[in-house]
């Protein structure tokens, strides 16, 4: 007789874990099945680190309202389990009467999101905080800062196990069924089993749809098309120039190539977009030096180019295509009427910041 467990969680990412964690800490029993070796392998662990205000998302969507509230419960969050951290602030940078004249732009969408700490600066104010910074004008925003991603996943494991729940390691869902009270779950690995849960949620970030369409059941109208953008990163040696975060402009499918630090102070700018990759391409193209150069040279002009080296890469499951703005989705039983199942898509940027609260917002939408 095949053992009906309460909630699956698929995937072990920091947005997995989070959910789980709020899953058990509500009194449900939890296990988390993971493809992968370890928790956090691929999107959680290949990203810029950055706990984001909630400055740029279009107000109402999930990403903006799950952002802010995230933004507070994280750092709450790291405060209280020692998990480092830092409010080091961030700049956004305008170059020219349209980037200047963007910022105001930027702000209001900011204060509808219920940002209302950005400080207008003026370029020369920026660069009095900032020696070596070329701007024209520039927002402050207090409440950007920078995390270990995988000190906060390794606290979310720790929650989630002391509330009774577990993770399974090597253990990818390679199919499963909808049935009429439960959903079983085909579980691969080094032994192959079948688990029947009451719910499943699926979390498996970057193979999110293809999980979703092996379960039969789901309906296909629910399960949008998964693009996957590539981001390159390339780190500078030496000591880090900045002690804030650095973005231009933003445009509605990406935040463009930033500066950014990590805890350490190693310096990095990136990431770029590469659209259409491939899941597991992690290579840095290092033939895209010259365009990091030329986009951080419009804010960084004293830009040491032999000191970039190739860094790391990172993909994003986005479901809007170039030059589109997405959101995430988070699809439950009132969306596609099988109470056995809640599915997450296109959860990207900012994934990280927003975990603790998609937690919340998923424990909420779960039927008991």
């Amino acid at each position: 007789m095949t053992e009906v467990i309460d909630v699956v969680v698929i995937g072990a990412g920091v947005v997995g874990l989070a959910v789980a964690r709020a899953m058990a800490k509500a009194g449900r029993d939890v296990i988390v099945v993971e493809q992968h070796h370890t928790f956090g392998t691929e999107t959680s662990a290949r990203n810029s680190e950055v706990i984001h205000a909630g400055i740029y998302y279009r107000p109402g969507g999930l990403r903006a309202r799950l952002c802010v509230r995230g933004k507070d419960l994280l750092y709450d969050f790291c405060q209280s389990h020692n998990i480092g951290h830092k409010r080091c602030e961030k700049l956004i940078v305008a170059n020219g009467d349209d980037e200047v004249a963007g910022l105001s732009k930027i702000k209001r969408n900011a204060q509808e999101n219920g940002v209302c700490d950005l400080q207008r600066l003026s370029g020369r104010e920026a660069s009095d905080l900032e020696p070596g910074l070329r701007c024209d004008a520039a927002l402050l925003s207090p409440s950007t800062g920078i995390v270990d991603s995988h000190g906060l996943m390794s606290a979310l494991l720790g929650d989630l196990e002391d509330a009774g729940g577990a993770l399974a390691v090597n253990a990818p869902v390679t199919g499963g069924e909808i049935q009429e009270q439960r959903v079983s779950l085909d579980v691969g690995g080094a032994e192959r089993s079948t688990i029947s849960a009451r719910l499943v949620v699926n979390c498996a970030g970057l193979y999110a749809e293809k999980v979703a369409r092996s379960i039969h059941g789901v309906p296909s109208k629910t399960i949008p098309a998964l693009r996957y953008a590539k981001g390159q990163y390339f780190t500078s040696s030496g000591r880090a120039p900045f002690s804030r975060l650095i973005y231009p402009i933003p445009s509605p499918d990406s935040q463009g190539v930033h500066y950014t630090h990590d805890l350490g102070g190693q310096a990095r700018l990136g990431p770029d977009i590469q659209w259409d990759a491939a899941i597991g391409d992690y290579h840095v193209d290092e033939s895209r030096r010259s365009l990091f150069i030329a986009e951080a040279r419009r804010f960084w002009p004293d830009l040491d180019p032999d000191r970039l080296q190739p860094g790391y890469a990172g993909i994003r499951p986005k479901i809007a295509g170039p030059g589109e703005e997405g959101d995430f989705m988070i699809v439950g039983p009132v969306d596609h009427g099988t109470p056995g199942y809640i599915g997450l898509y296109g959860i990207e940027s900012p994934g990280l910041t927003s975990s603790l609260a998609i937690g919340e917002h998923v424990a909420a939408l779960a039927p008991q």
